[in-house]
């Protein structure tokens, strides 16, 4: 099916038929992707009396039992309730069908090698997202109208699908980078990284508070001036993907929580 969209001012042509899917696959039998030490996803075959949840075994279905942790393993949507008190769920927060995005490569910086900064301070070796590469990667392009801003961080090697990130550390963003994501309207953020902050913290998660408009040490929603934003992280967003304007379809599984696995898919849109 196409239909027309306007995104600002601009008019495209929408196909539902095509589309790039940024989503991880969890495989529980294989690598994966895994942060801040969580252990594995794992999956086992279901048995209750005589029977035994495996086909191959000689059941008469196949059903088996998961494990996992959304905020360490795969791609995954939170909400403000990942800072909170009280409980808010990311499926009543992600619940925009099509969204105006626009997607940026964006190559990591030394933290060394520049003023910015995030809170605690960036420690030798540690590399950031960064306000001054945020704006060199946009400049090509008319961000106007998009609401939805999707990050892949330069390098973005294919072993991102199943890295160990207690291994290797991500980068992460400035709070300058933050404020200037904040500053263009943008309510939905997906990155290719297990979090928008360093991953050993103190505890301050200083993006995530500035995303969620959240005050130092706030635990309240109440207190969130952008409550209604989203953060989807542990994407992966292949090389064959163009930089430029699309419709997210942000879709979340409804678990009654801060974070649930996600699938996250970009609809191209053409000029008519």
């Amino acid at each position: 099916m196409r239909f027309p969209v306007a995104v600002g001012d601009r008019q495209f042509v929408v196909d539902t038929q095509d589309c790039y899917d940024l989503s991880i696959p969890l495989q529980f039998d294989a690598p994966q992707p895994r942060a801040f030490g969580a252990g594995r996803a794992t999956g086992s075959v279901l048995t209750a009396g005589s029977f035994t949840g495996d086909v191959r075994r000689g059941g008469s279905c196949n059903c088996s039992t998961y494990s996992l942790t959304p905020h360490c393993n795969g791609t995954h949507t939170e909400c403000v309730g990942h800072l909170t008190t009280d409980r808010v769920h990311v499926r009543d927060i992600a619940r925009e069908v099509l969204v105006p995005a626009q997607l940026l490569s964006v190559t990591v910086q030394d933290s060394q090698q520049t003023e910015e900064r995030s809170f605690p301070a960036p420690q030798p070796g540690d590399t950031l997202i960064t306000r001054v590469a945020l704006e060199r990667a946009a400049q090509p392009h008319d961000l106007r109208g998009c609401r939805a801003l999707v990050i892949r961080t330069l390098p973005n090697g294919p072993d991102k699908q199943f890295r160990d990130y207690a291994v290797a550390p991500a980068a992460y963003f400035s709070s300058e980078a933050m404020r200037w994501i904040v500053a263009r309207g943008i309510d939905h953020l997906v990155v290719d990284l297990p979090s928008v902050d360093r991953a050993a913290d103190e505890g301050l998660l200083t993006a995530h508070r500035l995303f969620w408009g959240m005050p130092p040490q706030a635990t309240q929603a109440l207190h969130a001036t952008r409550a209604h934003a989203t953060i989807t992280e542990l994407a992966y967003i292949d090389a064959a993907i163009l930089d430029g304007v699309y419709l997210l379809n942000l879709q979340v599984a409804p678990f009654n929580s801060d974070a649930a696995p996600s699938r996250p898919l970009l609809l191209k849109l053409i000029t008519p």
